[in-house]
């Protein structure tokens, strides 16, 4: 690890993460430094639990959010465990996935079909919020080093900062939330009536004034009972 180019990187990150737009970019912008700045790092996202409930707040791949749903249907897992504090642990390595895990026996069969062969993550946190874990995945077991370890929870400490200066979790999952659904009536609109993304926008923006709904509101709409008319 060149510890003076990890840090070089660091200060950009911490530029680019005050640059986002919304909650939701930057928890995707931390997951996709995970990748490009903890050696090993394949995949990376972000899991909150609410009310017992698992949250993928930010994914860099498919097989993270499949082991976020995973951990969340069971239960049991060590980003799971992470964003619940369990033990008060604020880091975990899991160097070798594909020998048995006596703490998570139903998990670790499952995470091993996905191909993972080593994990590491990180509560998000400040003196007074919780924001979830960093999760960070592995093809390979091994993966991991103390030098990754150190490079993650610095990593970790910049985003809980920003995190804190965004939003709490509770309006991070809405914001999440809503671009989904903005996204998801975008789309029905756009097949639909043959529009493109900006006149899907428009459409949404424009029925949202016109009624005095939230945008959300109407976006969710869309998706449920089918479109309304451009």
């Amino acid at each position: 690890m060149d510890w003076r180019d990890f840090a070089e990187k660091m200060a950009d990150l911490a530029r680019r993460l005050l640059a986002q737009p919304s909650p939701a970019a930057t928890l995707e912008e931390i997951a996709s430094a995970a990748v490009e700045l903890i050696d090993g790092c394949e995949a990376a996202g972000i899991l909150a639990v609410r009310k017992g409930r698992a949250v993928s707040l930010a994914a860099t791949a498919g097989m993270v959010e499949e082991s976020d749903r995973l951990q969340g249907e069971l239960g049991e897992g060590p980003c799971f465990d992470a964003a619940r504090r369990v033990n008060g642990d604020r880091v975990f390595r899991i160097t070798d996935l594909t020998r048995p895990q006596p703490e998570w026996p139903r998990y670790a069969p499952g995470a091993r079909d996905l191909g993972i062969g080593s994990m590491m993550g990180f509560l998000l946190f400040t003196d007074d919020q919780d924001f979830g874990a960093l999760d960070c995945y592995s093809s390979r077991p091994g993966a991991f080093t103390q030098d990754s370890e150190t490079a993650g929870w610095l990593l970790a400490s910049h985003a809980a900062v920003a995190l804190a200066g965004a939003s709490t979790v509770d309006q991070l999952e809405h914001a999440l939330e809503t671009r989904h659904a903005i996204g998801e009536a975008m789309g029905i609109l756009r097949e639909r009536h043959r529009l493109s993304e900006e006149d899907a926008f428009a459409v949404l923006r424009r029925i949202s004034q016109h009624h005095n709904v939230k945008l959300r509101d109407v976006a969710q709409n869309i998706r449920g009972q089918g479109p309304h008319k451009p």
